[in-house]
């Protein structure tokens, strides 16, 4: 199935992000698709978009490593009319693309000074009326956080509007989490699709011997160059040597290399044959960017590269020592870059053979293209799984829901947040508080909240099951001992909590011995709710009222359930005739987690026919006896 393609790319420095964004709209055309690419960088005339439709942006770009300072094409620093300028062509080329999958590259890991406009496509992206897939598009390695804070600021806008995460590059080879702190939750999105890399034949090579030094699009470069000019020098005339100077530096500066350049040394503009004349070189030398190390793994020549390493860029330094580990590249640290060191650096790589290159996964073309399919795909089930449960909600006559959140002990952002939800949607909320480890901020906390009921978590929600058994605090000890316990715990929680708390019994893990059931009226109780359909509204002299609906992948070690399968299970639900349970644990939420919860109660308040209940209400009948009986 052809399938619409959005791709938003802005290049600051080099011309590297472009160039990975454009190899990827090619694999994309190449594959039956439509695309659109959006370029907020400087024109790259030897990158080619063939078949994509190209929106180049009012351009902007920085100078060394200033990259909060963003520059026109004129030159001077750009102002909020450039900036609305920009957002106006995104939004316009979007609609224009209707596309099935936008995909933002860096973005939401970097590009903080163009957050605006890439925000403003996934905002809009996400409000359009057919399903649309958001992926963001990353290199293998990158700049770790510069801040506390900003990792978990990136997880939740990823969480918010993105389906996942295309990181190019080889788990084996160089994990995201070699650079970046990458949560479980993050891990469960990423999809490495292997290195991009040219994705045309092998061109022949030109057999020339020389030490080829290039340094990608970018001036960050110079000093590179200059010292390649001094190292040529040094070791002579016998081998030549050819600078490929990139179209970003200035016309000045190039001059000024050419007349540095001995009679061994060429200097000349980037060309397009590039890859010919690396594969025919006897040594490389470069910096250690995303591209250039690609073209090092295909073409297998020697290399010795210089990792850019200013205003503490760490990204080209991990990729390098990365890549030397595997023998693919001598390292001068430009902190140490000189004629000298950059001589003795080349006569090493000339020592060493060609054929030990490390074979890398190159298809990352075919991969991306792949998980970007896959992705259209989910978006579009996904899409459908929530009009299903619409559906399904507005066949019903009346449907009643309730909602229990377990392990409550204490005071934390994770309970202002699910305070926060359930105020946000006017919701009750059950709390199910573990009594044995309570703290004297939670009553605090819930002093304000009029929506609140509290039910008793066990005693002290520890395991007391043998080894190779399900988790379970009621049971595997004598009745008498465990019944007076959840005796003790529930007099602990009124005494916290007065008529707030019911007498109603939430076990651990949802687990109880069935032996306990009959002494639970006995200890104060009048209320059980454990998960899963109940066999009866009544049992033992006790209201059971049971959870249904758990998001969490509890088996694949937390986070968030494929959230289709959750719609899927809880469409299923509503024929059950009893009260349908929400249940959430707020002390393992993760952002994902969070969206997801934001998303459903949005769903479900549009139909009238829904009746959120407070544990109070449901547990009502059993409580007014128990307190006649008192």
């Amino acid at each position: 199935m052809s399938r619409s393609v959005l791709i938003l790319v802005t290049h600051l420095l080099g011309v590297g992000h472009l160039s990975r964004a454009a190899a990827l709209a090619r694999g994309l055309v190449a594959a039956g698709h439509r695309v659109t690419l959006i370029s907020g960088g400087r024109p790259a005339p030897l990158i080619k978009v063939e078949g994509a439709a190209f929106v180049q942006l009012p351009s902007v770009h920085c100078v060394g490593v200033d990259f909060r300072t963003l520059l026109g094409a004129d030159g001077v620093e750009i102002g909020p009319e450039v900036r609305q300028a920009r957002i106006e062509a995104i939004l316009a080329a979007l609609a224009t693309a209707d596309p099935d999958v936008v995909i933002t590259e860096t973005y939401p890991f970097g590009r903080r000074q163009l957050a605006g406009e890439f925000r403003a496509l996934v905002e809009a992206a996400r409000e359009r009326a057919k399903p649309v897939a958001i992926l963001a598009s990353i290199r293998d390695i990158l700049n770790p956080p510069a801040k506390p804070g900003r990792a978990e600021e990136t997880e939740a806008v990823l969480a918010r509007f993105y389906d996942g995460v295309l990181v190019h590059g080889d788990a084996v080879v160089t994990p995201l989490s070699a650079s970046w702190p990458a949560s479980p939750a993050l891990e469960r999105i990423l999809t490495y699709t292997g290195y991009i890399a040219d994705t045309a034949p092998p061109t022949e090579p030109v057999a020339s011997e020389e030490v080829l030094v290039s340094g990608g699009g970018s001036a960050a470069s110079l000093p590179l160059y200059r010292a390649a000019i001094g190292a040529a020098a040094l070791a002579g005339t016998a081998r030549r040597w050819r600078l490929l100077v990139g179209h970003g530096v200035a016309a000045g500066d190039f001059e000024a290399l050419t007349a540095a350049a001995g009679p061994g040394v060429t200097v000349e503009r980037a060309r397009p044959d590039f890859p010919a004349l690396l594969a025919g070189a006897a040594v490389s030398v470069s910096q250690a960017g995303y591209n250039t190390m690609i073209d090092l793994a295909r073409a297998g020549v020697p290399a010795v590269v210089v990792p850019f390493e200013q205003g503490k860029e760490a990204e080209q330094r991990l990729r390098a020592e990365r890549f030397a580990a595997l023998g693919l590249a001598g390292i001068i640290a430009e902190a140490e870059l000189s004629p000298q060191t950059l001589a003795a650096a080349v006569e090493e790589a000339l020592a060493r053979p060609r054929d030990t290159a490390p074979v890398l996964a190159l298809g990352g073309v075919a991969g991306s293209v792949q998980a970007i399919e896959a992705a259209a795909a989910r978006a579009g089930s996904l899409a459908r799984a929530w009009t299903r449960l619409d559906e399904a909600i507005a066949a019903r006559h009346e449907l009643r829901l309730w909602w229990r959140d377990d392990d409550a002990v204490a005071a934390t952002p994770a309970l202002d947040r699910l305070l926060a939800l359930a105020r946000r949607h006017g919701l009750p909320l059950s709390l199910a508080v573990i009594p044995a480890t309570v703290s004297a901020s939670l009553p605090e906390a819930l002093a304000g909240e009029s929506d609140i009921d509290i039910l008793v978590h066990g005693y002290a929600h520890a395991n007391h099951a043998p080894d190779g058994a399900k988790k379970q605090e009621l049971g595997y000890r004598p009745p008498a001992e465990v019944l007076a316990e959840l005796g003790r715990g529930l007099a602990a929680l009124r005494s916290r909590f007065g008529a707030r708390c019911l007498p109603v019994l939430v076990p651990p893990w949802n687990r109880i011995d069935p032996a306990l059931i009959g002494g639970l009226a006995a200890e104060g109780f009048h209320g059980l709710s454990v998960a899963g359909e109940r066999q009866a509204s009544r049992l033992d002299d006790l209201t059971v009222v049971n959870t249904h609906l758990d998001p969490i992948a509890w088996k694949q070690g937390g986070g968030l359930l494929d959230p289709e399968l959750v719609l899927s299970r809880f469409t299923d639900m509503l024929e059950a005739d009893e009260p349908l349970g929400i249940l959430t644990h707020h002390l393992v939420h993760d952002a994902w987690l969070w969206e997801f919860l934001d998303k459903l109660f949005d769903c479900l308040k549009q139909h009238s026919n829904i009746r959120f209940l407070p544990a109070k209400t449901l547990f009502a009948a059993s409580i007014k006896v128990k307190n006649n009986i008192a």
